[in-house]
């Protein structure tokens, strides 16, 4: 199995309002969210981001902690399990230019409106079919992601991303460690499907065969 390891640490964090969003938020706004249309990205605040666009200071401190973690070269292979509109991989693009980069995403809407400069590298699919043959990328990420997924289709999707990777795999899981983190999750929550404890998303890991890194999201 992988390593426990923040490379997410140089990601500048929001305030969260978690009682507000405990509050105000509706079953009907899970349904709407889950979609992962324009109102997840770019509609109201209550159905997702609120309005989700590129800014330089987000992805551009975390790359190089990536690289030389994972000793990218100018040629690597990357892949994103959950794209959105490319801007991890736009980064990258930056920081690697010949590297051979590739995203994907189950939103039609945010391949759409993905950055121009890095659309033709995206496609339209879900994470746990991977359309990619055995062994064909350096460094498989997944950020905030899998969870989305029910039990059987993200444990679908660890092994999906260990397929298709030659060795590095990278994730990150809604998850909690005490019962004051989980009621914040419970709380934050909008689109997550799968929501453990640490030791259980590990012992979910080895059940599955994942044996990439991973990180944890918490609201806190």
């Amino acid at each position: 199995m992988g390593e426990e390891v923040n490379l997410l640490r140089n990601y500048p964090v929001s305030k969260r309002d978690v009682n507000s969003r405990a509050n105000e938020k509706t079953e009907e706004d899970r349904r709407i969210a889950r979609k992962f249309e324009f109102d997840f990205f770019d509609g109201d605040r209550r159905h997702g981001y609120g309005g989700y666009s590129y800014n330089e200071k987000f992805w551009a401190p975390v790359i190089p902690d990536f690289i030389k973690y994972y000793k990218l070269k100018e040629n690597s292979s990357i892949l994103d399990v959950g794209s959105g509109k490319g801007f991890m991989l736009y980064e990258f693009s930056k920081f690697l230019p010949n590297a051979k980069l590739r995203g994907i995403d189950i939103s039609k809407y945010a391949y759409e409106n993905s950055l121009p400069d890095i659309r033709q590298y995206l496609d339209i699919g879900s994470a746990h079919e991977l359309p990619y043959e055995d062994n064909t990328f350096d460094l498989v990420v997944s950020i905030v992601t899998l969870h989305n997924l029910n039990r059987e289709e993200c444990g679908k999707a660890l092994s999906e991303m260990c397929r298709v990777s030659k060795r590095n795999a990278f994730i990150t899981l809604d998850s909690y460690s005490n019962e004051k983190e989980k009621k914040m999750m419970e709380a934050w929550n909008l689109t997550a499907k799968t929501m453990m404890h640490v030791n259980e998303w590990v012992k979910f890991f080895d059940d599955v065969g994942y044996d990439g890194d991973y990180y944890w999201f918490k609201p806190i």
